[in-house]
This record gives C-alpha cells, structure tokens and sequence, in this order.
C-alpha cells in the first residue's frame, strides 16, 4: 500500500494501531523504496490519527465493503484521509466510526470483495484522477 500510496501522488501514509514495521526487510523491498520519500508517521492510537486527519482539514473516509457511498459517486476532489483495514478482518468498527463517510467499491461480478491492496489501489486512484480533474 505504501507503493500504490506514492504512485498515486499520496501526501503520506499514517500506519496507525498495530501495523507492519515499515523498515522490515520484506516491508523495503515490496515498496520498492517509496518507505524512504514517502512520509511516513507511526500513531498507535487510530482515533488520535483521525483527530489529526481532521484537525489538518481532511475528510475522513473508511473503505467499507458495506459503506453508504459509492466510491465512484463521492466527492473526492478535496483532500481525503483514508481508511483502510487489514486483510482478514477489513475495518473494525471502533477507528471507522469517526469517519465522515463509508465508502464502497461496487463489485459487478461475482467476487464477493477485494484484498486490501487492489482496494487501496482504487480508491487512491480514485482520487488522484478526481483532485487532478476538478470532479
């Protein structure tokens, strides 16, 4: 994620709660490098990491299977602080609840869902192509 992150012209990456050590070696190599120009902030407590989100004027918005908000019907021209939970267990209701809103990824086909990285790739780039073009 930090990679796809960089790609997709991220400002930075908040690895909140209990996450990989960004500089483990396998960490390094997946990122192709990004882990060393990419900012890159450690915060144990995620409600503290979505209170800073804010704090720094950014929506806050929790990558749910489930959400309330089709992705490609958001606003997502404004800068936007994502959410995103781990691989087996998505995102615990505890840090999402004090997100502006729920965002889904529709799925047209048959999958049930998406791994998290293929998630976070989309609704990046959903972004980025969203803050580049104005809508």
């Amino acid at each position: 994620m930090i990679r796809t992150a960089d790609a997709a012209g991220a400002v930075g990456v908040v690895l909140a709660g209990q996450s990989v050590d960004v500089y483990n070696p396998k960490t390094v190599r997946a990122s192709v490098g990004s882990v060393f120009h990419l900012p890159i902030a450690l915060e144990p407590d995620p409600a503290a990491a979505v209170a800073a989100a804010r704090a720094a004027g950014f929506t806050v918005s929790a990558a749910d299977g489930a959400g309330d908000v089709d992705l490609f019907e958001a606003d997502l021209t404004g800068p936007t602080a994502r959410l995103f939970g781990n691989e087996a267990w998505g995102l615990p209701d505890d840090p999402a609840a004090p997100a502006d809103h729920r965002v889904a990824i529709p799925i047209h086909g048959r999958a049930e869902s998406l791994n998290l990285s293929t998630a976070a790739a989309v609704c990046l780039f959903a972004s980025a192509g969203a803050q580049r073009s104005g809508r």
